[in-house]
């Protein structure tokens, strides 16, 4: 097998355009590659890379009643969060995404990195059942918008596409 290249572009200021870039450049790396923990390792690196003030990104796999940790750039996070815990496990038990201005104000924050201030969580959903989170952290309070929000969603979407996740779950 030949070494494939990958070079990140210069990120557009506006998110729109911004979004619009990431997703295509996950679609790069993915293509072809049928490892669920590849293709993960690959987007977390790609997000902790090219988005402005974050100090974490990577993804938690849902397993039995859990989320468990798995790929991610950053500090070293906790490695269980049960459902309906923290800002992860509210997006499993809520089926929805999760943008926190101020995680020290979010009832039940699980703190796995003190320098953190905000928070987006996208749940990842397949056949009605949701399979993962993205969690992407700052140390900025009120860092991530609806924009960021509607962003991530579609880079989710791509995701949940390319990744095998019975490759992921037990």
């Amino acid at each position: 097998m030949g070494t494939i290249m990958f070079e990140i572009v210069e990120m557009p200021e506006d998110k729109a355009s911004f979004y619009r870039v990431l997703v295509a450049q996950a679609k790069a790396l993915t293509e072809g590659e049928t490892d669920a923990v590849a293709n993960l390792a690959n987007v977390a690196s790609l997000l902790f890379t090219t988005m402005a003030e974050v100090n974490w990104a990577g993804f938690y796999i849902a397993r039995g009643n859990e989320l468990v940790l798995g790929p991610f750039m950053g500090n070293p996070a906790c490695v269980r969060i049960p459902f309906g815990r923290g800002v992860c496990g509210t997006a499993i038990r809520e089926q929805t995404a999760q943008v926190v201005d101020d995680v020290n104000a979010f009832p039940g924050h699980i703190a796995c990195d003190s320098a953190s201030q905000s928070e987006i969580v996208i749940p990842f959903s397949e056949g009605g059942e949701v399979k993962a989170v993205l969690d992407i952290d700052s140390p900025v309070t009120s860092r991530f918008d609806e924009e960021d929000q509607k962003g991530l969603e579609a880079l989710v979407e791509l995701l949940v596409e390319r990744v095998q996740f019975d490759q992921l779950c037990y």
